[in-house]
């Protein structure tokens, strides 16, 4: 599991004071009220004060106590902001953090296996792995739900799906 999770990034300036315009890569943007500080992931020490925050367009504009200037701010685009894993919401029972559910193992029900999640597709109405096959070409695209994925275990790396007609073709 990983220590620190990426809550969002930065991809543009905004204004002259050192704003900055952020992707959240959280489901509620309104999360960031809830945070004194993130961090970036490339440097982990340095930390940067939220000073406020505000959604436009699903977009956060963001001001830190630290940076002042456009120049400032400029440094820090495309980079990623992240928080220690402890100061997460806690999820709902049954749903988990995309970064654990990458790289996990996939299984059928017999033991089976069948490849590794790559990615996650989230459609709205449930989310889809895209599952690295090891029995074909094509990626497996498993739908996220309690009839199909059977097992979740993060920390021995592994889930078990019940293989529905047309999963595997």
């Amino acid at each position: 599991m990983y220590r620190y999770l990426q809550v969002g990034k930065i991809v543009n300036t905004f204004g002259l004071k050192g704003e900055v315009k952020v992707i959240p890569l959280t489901d509620s943007p309104e999360r960031f009220s809830e945070l004194e500080y993130v961090l970036l992931e490339d440097n982990l020490s340095q930390r940067l004060t939220i000073e406020r925050y505000r959604v436009k367009d699903n977009i956060v504009i963001m001001k830190f106590k630290e940076i002042s200037s456009i120049d400032d701010a400029q440094k820090l685009k495309n980079r990623f902001l992240v928080i220690e894993r402890e100061r997460a919401k806690k999820l709902p029972e049954d749903t988990y953090f995309i970064c654990d559910i990458i790289g996990l193992e996939v299984c059928d029900l017999d033991g089976r296996k069948l490849g590794r999640i790559k990615d996650v597709l989230q459609t709205g109405s449930n989310d889809v792995y895209i599952c690295q096959s090891y029995i074909g070409k094509k990626d497996l695209l498993i739908p996220a739900l309690k009839d199909i994925v059977k097992e979740v275990n993060i920390e021995q790396g592994y889930m078990k799906i019940k293989v529905i007609e047309g999963l595997l073709d």
